[in-house]
């Protein structure tokens, strides 16, 4: 008998609304994830005080431990501090580094992890993936996908702007990763999983096309949605690829050579502005460059804080960053002297969609 259906894991709860952390009790015993709320709950040190003061009504069980996240040291030293109790599930309150070190640490002694975001810098708040800092740099872990994600628009929309910003980035930086892996797929035969580009992609377009602010509880919902979509796509084909094409390799080269220069959002962002240009992908690139400079997003090098030199530098060194990943940097292989010239191009397309 034919195959006519897979099983797909997904969080068994996705809400998106103001008040989520107070109600985070309710939640976890209405989806039998914890009837008495005996969960471990990991904040971080900025608005940790607060969130647990907000939950604890409904969370009376509840450990409360905080963590100064996004390295592998804090990620096992969480881990070993959890293994010395039975927990019904992990829950991680706050910000990408303070749920990636919740995500790894759950992982690692197999336990259920559930998400509570209080801002939308990046696609970690469902995936599959931690990304960590370690003596080396940064490593990406593979993790158990969180078996509940919610997120709190009170602590969104009192975040910082550019983390917000960010979450723009990332998300619509989906667009370009799913065109290079279609690009992939026709030149080298690269299997790909269309419920995962159905899934990324869906997302990215309800964002690119929301008139909104990110003032708005309306584009603040589609964002979360879009993020939580993208980390389900990971999940469902197995590896970054709906997210993660040229345009993060940019990003990834940038935090290489040039530490600092902007967040991981907004330089994806950037890098699949140009990534879309160089597949002559107009319409797209208009949409794209219009989404990112409506937000206050970097469409230029030098809004991101880099020279047009070093911006060639970083996309030479690009591929470099995932050997085993072809996108369009791999498939044009440009040298430095196309690189420029193809960026004076860029420049003149971009000052013909923006005026």
């Amino acid at each position: 008998m034919p195959l006519l259906a897979r099983t797909v894991n997904t969080p068994l709860a996705i809400e998106v609304r103001r008040g989520a952390v107070a109600d985070l009790g309710p939640l976890l015993a209405d989806r039998r994830i914890s009837a008495g709320g005996d969960v471990a709950v990991v904040v971080g040190p900025g608005q940790g005080e607060k969130i647990v003061e907000l939950c604890r009504p409904s969370l009376g069980s509840a450990d409360v431990f905080t963590v100064t996240g996004g390295s592998l040291d804090s990620a096992n030293e969480l881990g070993d501090r959890l293994r010395r109790r039975n927990y019904d599930a992990v829950v991680g309150i706050g910000g990408g580094r303070t749920i990636d070190t919740a995500k790894y640490a759950a992982t690692r002694y197999g336990m259920p992890m559930v998400t509570v975001a209080t801002s939308l810098a990046n696609d970690g708040i469902a995936s599959p993936v931690a990304s960590l800092t370690h003596e080396g740099g940064k490593g990406s872990y593979g993790v158990h996908i969180p078996i509940a994600v919610m997120v709190d628009l009170d602590f969104v929309e009192n975040g910082p702007d550019r983390q917000t910003q960010a979450g723009i980035g990332d998300a619509v930086s989906n667009l370009s990763a799913c065109a290079d892996w279609e690009l992939a797929h026709r030149v080298r035969d690269e299997p790909i999983d269309g419920l995962a580009v159905t899934l990324a992609r869906t997302g990215a377009e309800a964002l690119i096309n929301h008139p909104g602010k990110i003032c708005d509880d309306g584009f603040l919902t589609t964002l979360a949605e879009a993020l939580i979509l993208g980390g389900i796509s990971m999940s469902i084909c197995g590896s970054s690829r709906p997210a993660s094409g040229g345009d993060h390799e940019i990003s990834h080269a940038v935090d290489q050579l040039f530490p600092g220069t902007s967040s991981h959002g907004e330089q994806a962002g950037l890098g699949a502005l140009f990534c879309t240009f160089l597949r002559g992908d107009l319409e797209r690139f208009g949409q794209l460059a219009r989404c990112l400079h409506r937000h206050g997003l970097a469409t230029t090098p030098a809004e991101l804080g880099l020279t047009d030199e070093q911006f060639v530098e970083a996309v030479q060194y690009a591929p470099g960053t995932r050997p085993d990943r072809y996108t369009i940097l791999e498939h044009l292989a440009m040298p430095a002297s196309e690189t420029r010239g193809r960026l004076a191009d860029y420049a003149g397309a971009l000052r013909d969609h923006l005026g």
